[in-house]
């Protein structure tokens, strides 16, 4: 986990004013005794989640397509090539969605606008560190146009049919 007080809290806040402008029927999908606050999402998503990432094309139709996302200080970080179909649209347009979802267990979802990492980016040399270290080389020694992207959130629900058991399992896989 590395995320900071700060952090947490303010995805609490994000966790909290999106679920209040949900559906009815989310709702009754993600209970109160199956929603994930910030303090367990950030204890659960730890390591390499597959997300399932929604593009637009230029004429406005949906593409969705997986990447290798960490969540790192409550915010979703993955690279992809500059050649990829994703790189194109989240260039020109970078609203998308992304989820991560292990079967009934856990299902995370957001919305927001995706930002373009940069080696000058601030918090690049962290972030490039963390995946280094995962992966055990530098995504960006991988091909010539690896770019670099972190999802701003403006939306985001996270939850876990047996919320117990998630959590219990992410405590063990410390261990």
């Amino acid at each position: 986990m590395k995320e900071t007080a700060a952090e947490v809290t303010e995805l609490q806040q994000l966790l909290d004013a999106a679920y209040q402008r949900s559906t009815e029927h989310l709702h009754n999908i993600i209970t109160d005794s199956r929603r994930l606050d910030a303090g367990e999402l950030v204890r659960v998503l730890t390591g390499m989640c597959t997300l399932n990432l929604a593009t637009v094309t230029a004429r406005g139709e949906p593409r969705i397509s997986a990447v290798d996302g960490h969540f790192l200080h409550a915010r979703w970080v993955f690279t992809t090539s500059g050649s990829a179909a994703k790189a194109r649209h989240l260039k020109v347009r970078p609203a998308a969605s992304v989820s991560y979802v292990d079967g009934e267990r856990i299902g995370v979802f957001s919305h927001g606008q995706v930002e373009t990492l940069t080696p000058e980016h601030p918090d690049f040399a962290e972030i490039e560190a963390h995946l280094t270290k995962h992966y055990g080389s530098s995504p960006s020694s991988w091909g010539d146009d690896i770019v670099y992207y972190r999802l701003q959130p403006t939306w985001m629900v996270g939850y876990a049919f047996d919320k117990k058991a998630v959590l219990e399992q992410a405590d063990s896989a410390k261990h």
